[in-house]
């Protein structure tokens, strides 16, 4: 469906009102996580530009998806984590986010140098632009991540990191492996971190799961247990050079040593989603 931002009818709000459906509508629901978590007096991180462009959509957000998850705003923070690691040994490096919509990830781990492509379909694209200007250093392309024509615009040689957060479980699973070998066949040395939901999610969504009684989560064709990631991984390309899963769940008010030992036991993290660092 075609996105459209529209003024809302009473123009002393000054609060633009989305039209969205489908999966660019997943935006909203990772923002208002973020922007949620960054209002906390105990928040695990600061995104003051989400909360900027919270509270400039005039949106539902609690009605259609409920309560913050805080669970997007985990994977946010480690994906932080993992591009300021690797911006400190590639300061001048290249970061493509596929898929992006209204995530800020590229203002909040900025060095000063580091360059920025982020791809999403031309909707997304319009609509990110509302709040988000491209500059010089902060590129957007609209363009469909399953295209390669988009690789066309990317120059590895400072360094190579490719960001699919919230992207690979919306795609048929043909359509990830053929995305995943293309990337790893066209960009040897690059780093790669995507997420993945476990079978049980993916076919949830496939029957037709509400988040909320007025939201029914998008279909997530692509989901794998995590004893499953990595021999399909190296199955695909069987030169990978590492494959790391992060700490990826939701947070817990039990203790970070019982939560440890809970993950020992492989039936149950095995069902967890997975955040996975690869170089290829």
């Amino acid at each position: 469906m075609m996105s459209v931002i529209n003024k809302p009818e009473t123009a002393a709000t000054a609060r633009l009102k989305p039209d969205l459906a489908g999966i660019p509508e997943t935006m909203l629901w990772t923002l208002y996580d973020r922007a949620i978590e960054s209002k906390r007096p105990d928040r695990m991180f600061s995104d003051p530009e989400a909360e900027r462009i919270f509270n400039s959509i005039d949106y539902d957000f609690e009605k259609n998806y409920g309560a913050p998850t805080r669970l997007f705003s985990v994977r946010a923070m480690l994906i932080d984590a993992a591009l300021k690691k690797w911006l400190a040994r590639h300061p001048n490096g290249l970061v493509v986010s596929l898929g992006e919509g209204l995530e800020t990830q590229a203002l909040r781990v900025d060095n000063g140098r580091m360059r920025w492509l982020s791809i999403d379909l031309p909707e997304a694209i319009r609509t990110r632009e509302l709040f988000i200007a491209p500059t010089q250093r902060f590129r957007h392309l609209a363009a469909n991540a399953l295209d390669p024509s988009w690789m066309e615009d990317v120059d590895p040689r400072s360094g190579l990191f490719i960001v699919a957060q919230g992207l690979f479980m919306y795609l048929q699973p043909s359509e990830v492996q053929g995305l995943f070998v293309e990337i790893a066949r066209r960009f040897p040395g690059a780093d790669l971190i995507f997420d993945v939901v476990p079978r049980a999610m993916s076919e949830l969504t496939l029957a037709g799961h509400r988040q909320t009684p007025h939201y029914v989560i998008p279909s997530m064709p692509w989901g794998l247990d995590r004893n499953e990631i990595e021999s399909t991984l190296r199955q695909w390309h069987p030169g990978l050079k590492r494959i790391d899963f992060l700490p990826y769940r939701h947070p817990s008010r039990r203790p970070a040593l019982f939560e440890k030992l809970l993950d020992k036991l492989s039936w149950r993290r095995n069902k967890l989603q997975s955040l996975v660092h690869v170089s290829v």
